[in-house]
């Protein structure tokens, strides 16, 4: 819970902040009066004095910052891929395992008795004492 509130965050300080101050670049949605839905795409002109020219290095620094963690992101999903992977077989053979003992407890636990009760009047009827 605490990841997604800071990833969102991180989605509002770039998208309305970073990207405008270190880049001059700013995207958002506009909805018309008909309910249609238009993406709008801003960059700031170069002769404008609007707030201050962009340097190279917060350039660099923003677009390596917007493509390294997206990546990270692929990274992480797959290396936790494979503990999710374990989670889900683990979990799944433990549900199969009890609902085939619920479902066939009754057939097997008729069966187990009859056996049991089985082995039982044979060894009285036959004297034997030995466990089988």
């Amino acid at each position: 819970m605490v990841t997604i509130i800071l990833l969102s965050c991180d989605f509002w300080a770039v998208k309305n902040i970073t990207g405008r101050l270190m880049v001059g670049l700013r995207w958002w949605n506009h909805v018309d009066e008909d309910g249609k839905s238009h993406w709008v795409f801003e960059s700031r002109k170069e002769s404008s004095q609007e707030n201050k020219t962009v340097s190279e290095a917060e350039s660099g620094i923003f677009w390596l910052g917007l493509v390294a963690c997206p990546v990270l992101w692929v990274i992480l999903a797959f290396s936790w891929l494979a503990v999710v992977i374990m989670g889900v077989v683990l979990q799944g053979a433990n549900l199969y395992g009890y609902l085939r003992c619920k479902v066939g407890s009754r057939k097997n636990l008729t069966g187990m008795a009859t056996l049991y009760f089985g082995k039982q009047f044979l060894r009285q009827n036959t004297g034997d004492d030995q466990t089988s």
